[in-house]
């Protein structure tokens, strides 16, 4: 007999099951889709459900088979078919299991992710270049849209600070939050700047700052709490590239929250793409501020870059990447520079389904 004595969610799973149902048929209605913004938040939902409704589905009928097998257990056969049951009974409870831990809310949101240069000067804005092509490489090999919202350059190429947008093309039952939470915090590169005359390698940090992308329900912004002022746009090192006031910064008084964007040529389009930073960095701080017994491997993001706070390193040296939170280690850095990242965010993921499963805090 199998030995599995796993919950199953017997007290969470029929109102999932009905959940599902009820989107599927407020889906079929052409009504919805009148609401894009509601019908995209119940496609993602449904899509979500989905994976919990065919394990479980999936569960349901392999316990049938296992009793018809039981019943039938004299002829060896039957017999040998039952154990291989008994096996395909407790995977399936266990991955229904999984399927029915807490979540994350915002895991199937779309995502604003910004690089910070740090210590490290030049090379560090360099850095931060690199880290910001391997996120849109990324992005690119999951079919996912990414749109720079706002930059400033360095004058060797790189970037003093980048902020950029990711957004998935469907109705995904993973959000692009569910895998790229995991990349806040300090990033550190060793290796030999362009820089440096005597081949020495250098050490130097950028941070990564990664906030699930607010939609207009998610936070009410009174523009009686803004402080919007208008400049002229410039490039690196200061030079102007705008005649006209076009680039924006915004204040939020009551948060102190500062967010400036010139990366457009008009007033109007800086202002729109100011505004969903905005409200990307409210939602995240009223989240945190509700969420103050998370772990830190998890929730904390990045508040100084130093190159002591480091989540992950990068030696090019070696061609090694380094993930110091679960011990993640691999000789493949060109390729995860390229966007090659699944293998460090799954690891990631699994610590944190584990700690999840053993009733710890992720």
């Amino acid at each position: 007999m199998s030995q599995s004595t796993a919950p199953t969610g017997s007290d969470v799973l029929p109102a999932l099951l009905t959940e599902y149902a009820d989107i599927e048929r407020a889906l079929a209605d052409p009504a919805i889709h009148t609401d894009q913004a509601k019908a995209r938040r119940l496609g993602r939902r449904y899509a979500e459900l989905g994976a919990v409704v065919e394990a479980a589905r999936a569960l349901e009928a392999a316990k049938g088979d296992l009793s018809a097998a039981r019943e039938l257990a004299e002829d060896p056969s039957f017999a040998a078919e039952a154990g291989q049951l008994e096996a395909q009974v407790g995977e399936l409870e266990t991955r229904l299991v999984t399927l029915l831990l807490p979540t994350d809310p915002n895991d199937v949101k779309d995502v604003i992710l910004e690089v910070k240069a740090g210590e490290g000067g030049e090379e560090s804005a360099l850095f931060a270049g690199d880290l910001l092509r391997m996120y849109l490489r990324y992005a690119e090999r999951h079919g996912w849209r990414a749109e720079v919202l706002e930059a400033t350059e360095s004058d060797l190429g790189g970037y003093k600070d980048v902020a950029v947008a990711i957004k998935a093309r469907s109705h995904d039952s993973e959000g692009i939050w569910a895998r790229l939470k995991y990349e806040g915090g300090v990033h550190r590169v060793q290796r030999v700047p362009v820089t440096e005359s005597q081949g020495r390698i250098h050490t130097s940090a950028a941070g990564v700052l990664v906030l699930p992308e607010a939609e207009d329900v998610d936070v009410t912004i009174d523009q009686n709490d803004l402080r919007i002022d208008v400049y002229r746009s410039s490039g690196p090192g200061g030079q102007s590239v705008n005649t006209t006031d076009s680039a924006v910064r915004i204040t939020h008084l009551p948060s102190g929250i500062v967010v400036s964007c010139q990366n457009e040529k008009s007033q109007l389009q800086n202002r729109e793409q100011a505004m969903r930073i905005l409200r990307a960095r409210l939602l995240a701080a009223a989240q945190e501020q509700a969420d103050t017994a998370a772990n830190d491997a998890r929730r904390s993001q990045i508040r100084t870059v130093d190159r002591s706070e480091r989540v992950r390193t990068y030696n090019f040296a070696e061609n090694r990447i380094s993930d110091h939170r679960v011990g993640y280690k691999a000789y493949n850095l060109d390729q995860v520079l390229d966007g090659d990242l699944d293998a460090v965010i799954d690891a990631l993921r699994a610590a944190d389904t584990a700690a999840l499963l053993s009733g710890g805090i992720p």
